[in-house]
């Protein structure tokens, strides 16, 4: 009887509940309304770009036909089986933004996404699960694509494409190609017109059959071109290609089974996915020679609208210095050997007293019998011979990071070689010793030892005796003494008077020369300007970015479109021959090696695989065996160029056809470009300063040399947005919790909210989206709770758009209030019926609205959506407070709004009677009569202290100016009422929060 009861009476109140009307801008209805447009955006191609010629015309079958290009795109994705979180979109969303904005300005807006799908994620993963890489990478895909779509993002999908699609692949081995086949000459002007360009490798071998350049290695036997073997031709050109086979130490990575190039290696000496240490290992690997172009890299930073810290990040990481490169020769059994070092200080080559190599450099192959007469025991390290000690060193060094070694300079440990050094102009012999702590990849290999002017090299000398030469001493009039220096620690200014530092004769020339009494800068440039006239040195610039190792060991990438003959010799396979796909192999495990094991060798999978490997083929004499390349390209290969790839992806004539490049991405080609033309918005993380954008940058240089693009930079303005951030909860073991299940509690003692899981406590901390913090949300869950609108609105009005700023999910509905108070001004709940009407504005409507739509113009302008929207905010809030809304002004809000809630607003327009989709109406343009200083600033305060501001109108309504600014600070507030709030309208609001 009393359970009856209760339910009657339960039913009763439910009765008394009104129901939501009908026509009610809620999470239902704007799902209706996005699916339903973005069908339609579909069917009728609102996206597509025009391109000059063929099929790819707009949504009404037009070309370009002479309208301005606008050229908008994201950093590729790469297609995560996790899906999308709500942090990833907030690129993509700005992007939409903008190119929205562009085609209401009446622009050809080219917007499309793509997928960045090979590497080793998915690799990773296949190995794992045994799944092909293949089947899962094309499933993630799918999920992303449909994530994206949903979020009504302008995206011309008919460009759309994956690395993996063979169509795709064909053309970066093709580009491979054309960089195999082609050197850097110094002396050849780029289309730019500075010096150095990239040339056909064709025209090297012409100077070296018509002598007008000498063959390396035959400068005086008389030997010609033509009387030199194929291998050998090759083995020369080898040394010029800009993509040649390298025979150094390599960055090998035994957890991920693969060699990695140094900017996928962190400081740490880990690999930068997966943080697996990793070990120098000599192996012949595929490398680019992006070193030719370190000075055009740095130098072309200045024609780029890119934020300065990405240029800074480049130029560092290029490192550009002026010094000289210096030839010691060095006494074996075999002849006399030539040692290069690169110096930034060839002022101190008097104060050499030993040289040190890396434990894998060449000369090493040379080493005594018999260690020399005479020498100290602690240079021998305890073996019996020379030869002994070189090998279980070299052995040690390779079981180490690049990391560790540097780190372990510290320790001053080395090894005599039993080698010496002739100082070119002392004649002096220098020990030679080997240390880890030089690297063979990073300058020659070896360097000259001054221990009178560097910490390191004085604290090596001293632990072996060697002797400490002084050739610098303070300047006068600094008031330093050289004696406060001798035999306590080395004088390392470059400020300073050149001593100790003449010969009556030297050994290279026999002249005499003193540097003595210069300074530092003088001396440096006359003993280059020696050293060039004796042939045994010469000024250079030396970089520190080093040649782009661009092998993997791996099976998910792409094949090189290179075999090799029964002798080594590489031959590169016709065009015609593209693309080389992958074979559906069983086995993608990559095979690891023992580093202390000299005989070990890692294994590419690709090897296991004979009857791919193992080709009979004709390339122009005759059918013979040749054997592919079991290697393949890192997943950066395919992202250098893909930029280009949208302009056509379907042409199967050309990587992209010229009068489309100089359309899309040629100087000058509109106003946006500047003169190096490029890409007119590139949005994307700042993570990728010197791998993915400086590889682009690289690539597109060679292309640009070689005449197959127009502009010398692929991406003329380049943002970073900021990264979304969200609580992340630990129990009382440092174990996450499902944040979703996070329940807040009150203040405890300190004042702060308290949190429980399951009604156990918690901590909450805070940093970025991850599975691993078990704090992801995806946008999958917006869609469902509060539609894409709604999603879109919240993200892009967080904050400004560089900056990272923390979710929270409560605040999403503010936005959802906005959306309904505008569609309520359009839209009778009840009756589904538009009530706007056609008065005339008065003068006050006027004002607002003008200055609406100059300020919001200007904000987008400048990619401000944040306060673009808080200023769209309060014209709405104006015409809520007008009896009718005049259709003269929301119509002209609902066009200013539609790049950051379409949806809603497209609807809006069709409901106001508009046949065609606003996303070609043009932007409104302010009336200049109406549009002056027309609002206030509004402080809002929390105990005192500034915590908002809003630009409001002179005579808000301070009911309404309450509510913006509780909508404002509504982070701070923690979703509590405050105690008290003060309202001095317009310009101050003071909050007193709950206790």
């Amino acid at each position: 009887m009393h359970r009856m009861a209760n339910e009657k009476n339960t039913a009763a109140q439910a009765a008394e509940v009104p129901a939501e009307p009908s026509f009610r801008y809620n999470a239902a209805l704007a799902q209706d309304i996005e699916t339903k447009w973005q069908k339609k955006w579909d069917d009728e191609g609102t996206f597509w770009a025009a391109n000059v010629n063929g099929d790819l015309k707009d949504g009404k079958g037009r070309n370009a036909d002479g309208r301005p290009a606008f050229f908008a795109m994201d950093m590729f994705p790469y297609p995560s089986g996790k899906g999308l979180h709500v942090g990833h979109p907030l690129g993509y969303l700005a992007t939409d933004v903008v190119s929205r904005y562009h085609r209401m300005k009446g622009e050809n807006v080219l917007h499309a996404m793509g997928y960045d799908a090979f590497g080793l994620p998915a690799e990773q993963y296949a190995v794992q699960t045994g799944q092909h890489p293949r089947i899962t990478t094309e499933q993630n895909i799918a999920n992303m694509r449909r994530q994206l779509h949903r979020m009504g993002l302008s995206f011309d999908n008919r460009r759309s494409f994956a690395t993996i699609d063979p169509g795709y692949v064909r053309w970066t081995q093709w580009i491979f190609s054309r960089i195999y086949d082609a050197w850097y000459d110094e002396d050849a002007k780029n289309p730019s017109g500075s010096q150095g360009s990239a040339r056909p490798i064709s025209e090297l071998v012409a100077k070296f059959e018509n002598g007008e350049k000498a063959i390396p290695g035959h400068e005086s036997d008389g030997v010609a071109w033509g009387d030199l073997s194929e291998a050998e031709q090759q083995d020369i050109l080898n040394d010029f290609r800009l993509a040649y086979i390298s025979k150094s130490p390599v960055n090998w990575c035994p957890g991920l089974g693969t060699v990695l190039a140094n900017e996928e290696v962190t400081a740490e000496g880990k690999s930068e996915r997966g943080n697996f240490p990793v070990f120098q290992r000599e192996l012949r690997q595929w490398s680019m020679r992006i070193t030719a172009y370190g000075h055009r890299l740095i130098e072309d930073l200045d024609g780029i609208d890119w934020p300065e810290k990405v240029k800074l990040m480049q130029r560092n990481w290029i490192g550009e210095s002026h010094g000289a490169s210096v030839h010691f020769t060095v006494e074996t059994a075999s002849g006399d050997k030539d040692m290069e070092i690169y110096t930034t200080r060839p002022d101190t080559l008097f104060g050499t007293t030993f040289a040190v190599v890396s434990p894998e450099h060449d000369l090493l192959q040379y080493v005594p019998a018999e260690w020399p007469a005479d020498i100290p025991d602690s240079w021998k390290g305890g073996y019996a011979t020379p030869a002994e000690g070189v090998k279980a060193y070299r052995l040690a060094a390779e079981s180490k990071t690049a990391k560790d070694r540097v780190e372990e300079a510290g320790e001053k440990t080395g090894l005599f070689t039993g080698l010496y050094a002739t100082n070119p102009i002392t004649g002096v012999k220098l020990p030679l010793f080997t240390a880890d702590y030089v690297l063979m990849d990073y300058g020659t290999g070896a360097i000259m030892a001054v221990p009178g002017g560097d910490q390191r090299d004085y604290d090596f000398a001293t632990k072996y005796g060697l002797p400490v030469i002084y050739t610098v001493e303070p300047l006068p009039e600094s008031g330093d003494d050289l004696a406060n220096y001798e035999g306590k620690a080395p004088f390392v200014s470059h400020d300073g008077i050149v001593i100790n530092s003449s010969v009556d004769a030297t050994a290279a020339k026999g002249d005499a020369l003193s540097l003595n009494g210069l300074r530092v800068d003088d001396a440096i440039a006359k003993v280059n300007a020696w050293l060039e006239e004796a042939g045994v040195g010469r000024g250079t610039v030396s970089y520190r970015l080093r040649d782009w190792l661009f092998s993997r060991q791996r099976y998910w990438g792409e094949p090189f479109p290179i075999v090799y003959g029964e002798d080594g010799t590489p031959h590169l396979l016709p065009d015609s021959a593209l693309p080389i796909n992958l074979p559906d192999v069983p086995d993608y495990q990559p095979r690891t090696f023992d580093p202390m094991d000299a005989e070990s060798n890692p294994e590419a999978p690709l090897s296991r695989n004979e009857d791919w490997v193992k080709v009979e083929l004709d390339l122009g004499d005759g059918k013979k065996t040749y054997y592919r390349d079991t290697n393949t390209m890192p997943n950066w290969a395919g992202s250098c160029w893909y930029y280009m790839r949208y302009i056509d992806p379907t042409d199967t004539a050309h990587m992209v056809e010229k009068d489309e490049f100089d359309y899309w991405m040629g100087p000058n080609h509109n106003k946006y470009s500047g003169d190096e033309g490029g890409v007119d918005l590139y949005v994307g993380g700042v993570e990728h300063a010197v791998l993915h954008l400086l590889y682009s940058r690289f690539w597109h240089k060679v292309l640009f040399d070689l005449g197959y693009v127009d502009s010398a930079e692929p991406f003329h303005k380049l943002f970073n947005q900021g990264m979304i951030q969200a609580f992340a909860y630990t129990d009382d073991r440092g174990q996450y919790v499902p944040a979703a299940e996070v329940e807040e509690g009150p203040a405890g003692a300190d004042g702060e909210p308290t949190f429980t899981w399951h009604g156990e406590h918690v901590n909450r901390e805070f940093g970025k989206m991850g599975k691993s913090l078990k704090n992801i949300i995806t946008p999958d869950d917006m869609y469902e709770n509060y539609g894409a609108d709604t999603f879109r609105l919240y993200e892009m009005s967080m904050g400004p758009l560089a900056d990272s700023r923390p979710w929270n999910t409560r605040n999403v509905v503010g936005g959802m209030r906005f959306l309904q108070r505008l569609w309520r001004n359009v839209v009778d709940e009840n009756t589904g019926e538009v009530h706007v009407s056609e008065d005339a504005l008065d003068d006050k409507t006027l004002k607002a609205l003008n200055n609406t739509i100059a300020e919001v113009t200007e904000e987008m302008e400048g990619m401000r959506p944040n306060t673009a929207i808080s200023k769209l905010i309060v014209l709405n809030n104006h015409l809520t407070s007008l009896g009718t809304v005049p259709r003269a002004a929301v119509e002209p809000l609902i066009l200013m709004l539609s790049p950051i809630a379409p949806h809603i607003c497209e609807e809006l327009w069709a409901r106001l009677g508009h046949t065609e989709s606003l996303a070609h109406e043009p932007w409104p343009v302010a009336d200049e009569r109406y549009v002056g200083q027309d609002t206030v600033t509004a402080v809002v305060q929390i105990k005192g202290k500034i915590r908002a501001k809003l630009e409001v109108s002179p005579d808000i309504d301070p009911a309404e100016l309450e509510k913006m600014a509780l909508e404002a600070v509504a982070d701070r507030l923690g979703g509590k009422t405050p105690r008290k709030v003060i309202v001095k309208a317009p310009k101050i609001v003071s909050i007193v929060p709950a206790e």
